[in-house]
């Protein structure tokens, strides 16, 4: 399995997945996809249902990622995902149970790793595998990443304590709940450096961008990243989407839709991905909240990227933003996978003038046949009404980001297609708007007693890349 950027051209080298591991952004800018999707036929699938039946997750983990790795032993591999996917590491050996909600809908529960975030699933793999590669070549890693709440959390917990590998993880300040912040701020480790800074999540990722984007700068300081910009991150939520398909369909060729919140499109892109695969996924059901920039490209053509200003702060923080880092790797599949084209979009247009538009063209008019996305957005008061009524109904409380989900979902339920919501978050990440849909607190897990109290390590930093570069370069030291 080889590995091309959405930016390429034909002459590009193709690296393997142990090289995009650690590069994260192509060099060229683009983002690294496989040169093709590998297909699950009938009999692969009934192959992965036996698998979750008598191995559970890892051993489903391994058959899928395998198609994806192959320059990492098979026995390796096996190793990585039973270390990461067990249950000492989640609450449950059971890893993505499901359970049936009012009115068609069921929930994928993705958020039983160490922070309460589904971003768990994929960066314990993901440092796993960091570890792994680092020891076989002898080399440091140095994490840069953004978050807008919950990816800084996973990734700092899934990397703390692993050999040779050092994060900076930057984040919007004052835009995460308090408790968001303080799973991040009160980790007291050298190799974990939080940094706070002015401006919007999207600030954010335009400096990891811009300090990934500097080669030299990138390779002197060893950067890599665990965005969903890298690969790996995103192909171990594919594994969820198989899982929680397997697990709420009685037969091999049953069609289970997904609805997901999202902002960055990481997350929905991997339920793509699944979907391209062969997994019997109907339609893919994006829900948005008040920064709509994503809904507005499926119901328009246009992606039109929003201002700092413009971007607002809402009760589901995680999914405020307006610049989709993943939206590109979809392009590039939507638009036949010309490179030219995308880099037209995402490197010339996109810059110049904030949005494109591909309303007139024949790839978005067969959009929904081709690929099942459908879309729709959700408001601070559509989320209320999803939390209390699913926990009036069902008894189950739920994220705000998850709400969104729920609410967007329900315009799309499809008579004998049972039509899955994918978790984000525990709500006790939310108790604010928790307390004011159901005028209750939140359940706390027991890890979590207490650390909005606990002291905190957090820098904060201008809006400016050559500001993050010296800091870098302060805290590696060469």
């Amino acid at each position: 399995m080889r590995y091309l950027s959405t930016r390429g051209r034909p002459d590009d080298p193709r690296p393997g997945f142990s090289d995009i591991l650690l590069e994260g952004l192509a060099p060229d800018g683009g983002l690294y996809l496989p040169e093709t999707y590998p297909r699950a036929d009938a009999g692969v699938l009934a192959s992965w249902r036996i698998l979750l039946g008598s191995g559970g997750y890892p051993a489903l983990a391994h058959a899928i990622l395998s198609e994806y790795i192959d320059d990492v032993p098979s026995d390796d591999l096996r190793a990585i995902c039973e270390r990461a996917y067990n249950d000492s590491v989640f609450a449950t050996a059971d890893i993505v149970p499901v359970s049936e909600l009012d009115g068609g809908l069921w929930l994928a529960h993705l958020s039983d790793g160490p922070t309460a975030a589904f971003k768990d699933l994929a960066m314990q793999l993901l440092g796993q595998l960091f570890e792994y590669e680092l020891a076989r070549r002898g080399q440091e890693l140095n994490i840069l990443g953004a978050t807008s709440g919950d990816t800084g959390s996973a990734a700092e917990y899934a990397m703390l304590g692993r050999h040779g590998v050092r994060v900076f993880m930057l984040t919007p300040a004052g835009r995460m709940t308090p408790f968001q912040q303080a799973q991040m701020f009160s980790l007291d480790d050298p190799a974990i450096v939080n940094v706070a800074v002015e401006g919007v999540f999207d600030d954010c990722q335009d400096l990891v961008k811009a300090v990934a984007g500097d080669l030299a700068f990138k390779q002197r300081y060893s950067l890599g990243a665990v965005n969903s910009i890298n690969w790996a991150r995103l192909v171990a939520q594919v594994v969820y989407y198989v899982a929680a398909w397997l697990r709420v369909s009685s037969t091999d060729d049953e069609v289970v839709d997904f609805c997901v919140p999202t902002g960055n499109f990481g997350n929905i892109m991997a339920g793509h991905v699944a979907r391209m695969m062969g997994v019997p996924i109907g339609r893919l059901v994006l829900a948005t909240n008040e920064n709509n920039v994503l809904d507005e490209f499926f119901r328009t053509g246009v992606y039109r990227v929003r201002s700092a200003a413009e971007t607002q702060a809402t009760s589901s923080p995680s999914m405020d933003i307006s610049k989709a880092s993943n939206f590109e790797r979809f392009v590039f599949d939507l638009l036949g996978r010309d490179a030219d084209r995308v880099r037209e979009l995402f490197a010339v247009q996109l810059p110049a003038q904030g949005f494109f538009d591909l309303s007139g063209t024949p790839e978005f008019a067969g959009l929904a046949d081709r690929f099942g996305f459908v879309s729709g957005s959700s408001t601070h008061a559509d989320r209320l009404a999803s939390i209390a009524q699913v926990w009036q109904q069902d008894g189950v409380l739920i994220d705000p980001h998850t709400a969104d989900g729920v609410q967007v979902a329900r315009r799309f339920v499809r008579p004998g297609v049972p039509l899955v919501v994918t978790e984000t978050a525990l709500p006790v990440k939310f108790a604010e708007t928790i307390v004011e849909a159901v005028g209750r607190e939140p359940e706390r897990p027991e890890r979590f007693a207490g650390i909005e109290d606990l002291p905190r390590h957090v820098v904060d930093l201008p809006n400016d890349a050559a500001a993050l570069k010296s800091l870098i370069a302060a805290r590696v030291g060469h």
